[in-house]
């Protein structure tokens, strides 16, 4: 692996060459955007250019609790993850007791609309001028027409997908095209939001239509794979589309937007296909390993329409060769050398069961049918839909890696140096009165693990050895972010189940409601499900609009479940309170007139707010007594208990899952734990969404700094002495 510096212009301006790890493009970036316009008249500078705007542009999964607006949500326990089913702890956007501030940096709304102002990296309007700069620049430049289409319908795209993360969150923005100066004389309004996504669609047409000569026979050649498409444009495109059609934006439920969105969408699917696109699938699809192995491929991924790509490098002293995603560490053991992600109860118990019909006990999504299967919340793995394994790791599971965790710490369990490790995460207490207390955390799990454990752990997108016998990740046991930090695993901005699902949604809204489920059916069959049973569907979803569009939010929260996704589509389907909600100062426009004027009563769906959502661990059965706080100390190892095998998800799962239910049922008790806090008096507290939370308001930090442009309705103006916001982004 080489990597090459070139110098061209007057200037000695270095532009690069990126760093390839066999087929990949990978995006080892460098700011360049302080440049002479010189270079755009060569194409090594001009792509140095480009290449600049993937390195400020691209998704990562590379961060933990504090989601910032340049990383949309990678399902990490950040705000927007703790604010949905699959995390507990209030997030910002549900706490009932810290509400969001537009006129103070105390428990201030986050600020997606200016962020960092004295970074222009770190600036969402610098990112903007980086690349309307680079247009330009690109425009006047000397290149040829073809080579500067192929600049240009990157950076389209980039611009497009800028402007589709603001207005996701404040409807109405202002559009820059130009390459204004850092000053106060340098004022843009604030669009409408249907300005807005005007602007977005024509410029994600200009990129689709740019990179069509260069994408749509298969997409890039091998050097350039990870470049955004033809495809990538549309995806978005599609994705955009179905924003506007939602009834966050939508609030009469006006249907030709949804048959405009459905056509336009339909038409265009052949041309994402075109660029090679399609759902990632093998010919030995055992226990959904498909849908678990499309998250560890190297090179050309068919379901990776939108990605970022990452490498293993180790640190040599040369950082900027180094980018590695460090989401495996994140949802792995500690006795792994990993860190760990807690799934809530609440997620769990919401998955289908293995005939792809909802729990019993799931009491949302009621217009779906119940399965036909018993859900026993003690045994919650038992008979539960494919992707339920390849999602969540509970005690007593395979799930296993390539590397040495005794070189980090010498008491962690070796299992063959990880190539046998099982996850037994069961807890034990030292005292019966916290062994009783479901806010006790003084709990302490086997293998080492101790204070260290999850209850129940995230697998989702994980690099299993299992599935993958050539890891991604370069093991380093004694690297301070743990064996699993070097990975080179891609991550998925948008899949391509995403573009069908989308599609699916449009087709449902515009009553195409037999070509929905089509599109559902074919997600359905690579996660296991087989027309024997109509993949798991009931038979109403092609006459009853309603309950076939509920079937599609449940099938988009599983099969996106900690991706990132699932708070988008809550807010964009208002799903907090059914927008039922006025929000003081709010014009008639935005009273929800469509769907019934309640878009939970419509769908089935329980409103979040009013819920709470727990944790669930498995600890040791009373008859076995306490333990201590060592390694050493597991009260089923001192009486000598034998561990079942633990389930190996490569063979039939029946025999297996009623094995380890049994060795549950004689060793193991549930317990839930508290997940979403209590007050003072140990008094349970629930989720509360705001309504003014669906568009947000422009922090104080963005006003002082924006004087002139108005507040959202609903916030209050800190240029104004606080003020009620005037700015409205459904205004026509």
């Amino acid at each position: 692996m080489k990597r090459t510096i070139k110098y061209i212009g007057c200037g000695l301006i270095s532009a690069f060459v990126f760093s390839s790890c066999s087929d990949s493009f990978l995006d080892e970036k460098k700011n360049y955007d302080n440049v002479s316009t010189d270079i755009y008249n060569y194409y090594s500078g001009a792509n140095g250019r480009v290449n600049d705007v993937y390195g400020w542009c691209l998704p990562t999964p590379n961060v933990q609790e504090v989601q910032l607006w340049k990383y949309p949500s990678a399902g990490s326990n950040d705000l927007i993850g703790k604010s949905t089913e699959e995390y507990s702890g209030f997030g910002s956007f549900v706490d009932p007791d810290n509400p969001l501030s537009s006129t103070s940096s105390t428990n201030s709304v986050p600020d997606y609309f200016m962020s960092t102002q004295s970074n222009v990296q770190e600036a969402v309007y610098g990112r903007i001028r980086n690349i309307n700069d680079c247009i330009s620049g690109i425009k006047g430049g000397s290149l040829s027409e073809d080579d500067k289409n192929t600049f240009l319908g990157q950076c389209y795209f980039f611009r497009a997908w800028c402007y589709y993360n603001l207005v996701k969150w404040y409807g109405g923005v202002s559009i820059v095209t130009d390459v204004q100066n850092p000053d106060e004389s340098s004022v843009t309004p604030r669009s409408s939001a249907k300005d807005c996504i005007a602007f977005i669609l024509s410029d994600l047409d200009k990129s689709a239509q740019m990179l069509a000569s260069k994408t749509m026979k298969g997409g890039w050649g091998s050097s350039d794979y990870g470049r955004v498409t033809t495809g990538t444009a549309l995806a978005l495109k599609g994705r955009t589309l179905l924003l506007w059609c939602s009834p966050l934006f939508n609030r009469s439920n006006d249907e030709s937007r949804w048959k405009s969105a459905y056509d336009t969408m339909k038409s265009e699917l052949d041309s994402i296909n075109a660029c090679g696109y399609g759902l990632y699938s093998t010919s030995n699809n055992v226990n959904g390993s498909d849908f678990a192995s499309m998250f560890s491929q190297t090179g050309r991924n068919p379901e990776a329409v939108f990605i970022t790509l990452f490498n293993n490098f180790l640190d040599n002293g040369l950082n900027d060769t180094q980018k590695n995603n460090s989401w495996e560490r994140f949802i792995r053991p500690s006795n792994t050398t990993g860190g760990g992600k807690n799934a809530s109860a609440m997620i769990i118990d919401m998955f289908p069961m293995a005939d792809g019909k909802r729990p019993a006990t799931c009491d949302t999504y009621t217009k779906l049918a119940v399965s036909d299967s018993t859900y026993d919340e003690n045994y919650p793995f038992v008979g539960r839909d494919p992707r339920f394994y390849r999602t969540f790791a509970f005690p007593g599971f395979r799930w296993a890696y390539s590397g040495d965790p005794t070189q980090a710490d010498s008491h962690n369990p070796s299992y063959d140096s990880g190539k046998n490790y099982a996850v037994w995460n069961y807890v034990w207490y030292t005292s019966t009165s916290d062994q009783a207390n479901p806010e006790s955390g003084n709990s302490y799990g086997a293998d080492n693990l101790l204070t260290s454990k999850s209850g129940v752990y995230v697998r989702k997108k994980s690099d299993d050895y299992d599935v993958n016998n050539s890891p991604l990740y370069q093991w380093n046991a004694k690297d301070a972010n743990g064996g699993f930090a070097h990975s080179g695993a891609q991550h998925m901005e948008i899949r391509y189940a995403e573009v069908l699902l989308n599609l699916a949604e449009v087709a449902c809204g515009a009553n195409q409601l037999s070509d929905a489920v089509a599109l559902l059916q074919k997600i359905r069959a690579r996660a296991g499900y087989s027309a024997s049973n109509n993949y798991g569907l009931q038979s109403n979803l092609t006459s009853d609009q309603a309950a076939c569009m509920s079937a599609i939010i449940y099938e988009r929260q599983i099969e996106f479940a900690y991706e990132g996704k699932r708070f988008d589509d809550l807010r964009r389907w208002m799903l907090f309170d059914g927008g039922a909600t006025k929000v003081a100062g709010a014009p008639s426009t935005w009273t929800l007139t469509g769907w019934g004027g309640n878009t939970c009563t419509w769908l089935g769906f329980k409103p979040l707010n009013g819920q709470r959502r727990e944790n669930m661990e498995f600890r040791v059965a009373d008859k076995f007594g306490l333990g201590g706080t060592t390694y050493d100390s597991d009260p089923l190892v001192k009486n000598n208990v034998t561990r079942c095998a633990a389930v190996d998800l490569r063979k039939d799962l029946g025999p297996q899952l009623q094995t380890l239910k049994a060795w549950y049922k004689s060793n193991l008790v549930l317990k839930l734990k508290k997940g979403d806090a209590r007050n003072a008096s140990h008094v349970d507290e629930y989720m509360y969404f705001n309504p003014r939370y669906y568009f947000l308001g422009l922090s104080s930090g963005a006003s002082v700094v924006n004087k002139s442009l108005p507040q959202t309705i609903g916030w209050e103006d800190s240029n104004n002495g606080g003020a009620a916001g005037t700015f409205d982004p459904l205004a026509q």
